[in-house]
């Protein structure tokens, strides 16, 4: 079994930017972003609505530890690569909060986390594995469906993102970047992005070499989050009754 997993992990077809599998996955994502709130708004039940917001928060997070046992099965596990310090693994790891729980706090990091960084995701993915391999649904899972669940929330639960969050998640990103450097030094990793521009290109790129790109990216960061709390307000004005 260790080497068939092992095998199956390194064996795929290479993702192509902008591909036929990257533009069917991005319309399924604006599909789902439209369709699935306003279902379940118009059509569900309170109980029907609570599932489905439970099915796609277990969703969301099961990505990450499947990963990882994967990686544990086929012998490939590595500290240097499969920690939850990236910005979309750790976010994915606390959506149940909200979903299961509705967490005020840890939504407001996440609403602006989701609609900024993970948005970028959702452009330029960093994923070399094409459909149909785990990676493929893994990435889009972890970047489209959390971006549906966090809309879900606010047009379903009624959750409401806030200039106070919006302090308080870029205090969060700066705390994660700091906790994500910090491993870095003590692994000699790249989380985060933070040591290094991904190899497989990303917006980063435009920004400057290191550590200035670092610099560009924290006021581009605050430049969408605003972006993101304007794009609240919109769907409060002609969406939600």
């Amino acid at each position: 079994m260790r080497s068939a997993v092992a095998e199956y992990l390194i064996n795929y077809n290479s993702f192509e930017l902008f591909g036929l599998s990257h533009i069917v996955a991005s319309l399924l994502f604006i599909f789902l972003l439209i369709f699935l709130p306003f279902y379940s708004k118009s059509f569900l039940s309170f109980n029907q609505q609570k599932y489905l917001g439970n099915f796609l928060g277990f969703l969301i997070f099961i990505n990450f530890p499947i990963w990882v046992l994967l990686e544990f099965i086929g012998g490939s596990f590595d500290v240097k690569l499969h920690l939850p310090f990236h910005l979309c693994r750790f976010a994915n790891l606390l959506l149940p909060f909200i979903m299961f729980r509705r967490n005020e706090f840890i939504f407001q990091i996440l609403f602006y986390w989701g609609l900024s960084g993970i948005f970028q995701g959702l452009v330029t993915p960093d994923i070399v594995q094409d459909f149909p391999h785990f990676h493929y649904f893994r990435f889009f899972i972890g970047h489209h469906l959390m971006i549906v669940a966090l809309i879900y929330v606010i047009i379903v639960y009624k959750m409401e993102p806030t200039l106070v969050g919006l302090k308080n998640s870029f205090i969060g990103l700066n705390l994660f970047l700091l906790i994500s450097f910090l491993v870095n030094l003590l692994l000699d990793a790249n989380y985060f992005w933070i040591m290094d521009k991904p190899p497989m290109g990303s917006l980063l790129d435009y920004m400057g070499p290191w550590p200035w790109y670092i610099l560009t990216a924290e006021f581009l960061a605050l430049v969408h989050f605003g972006l993101a709390y304007v794009l609240f307000l919109l769907i409060k004005k002609y969406f939600i009754k």
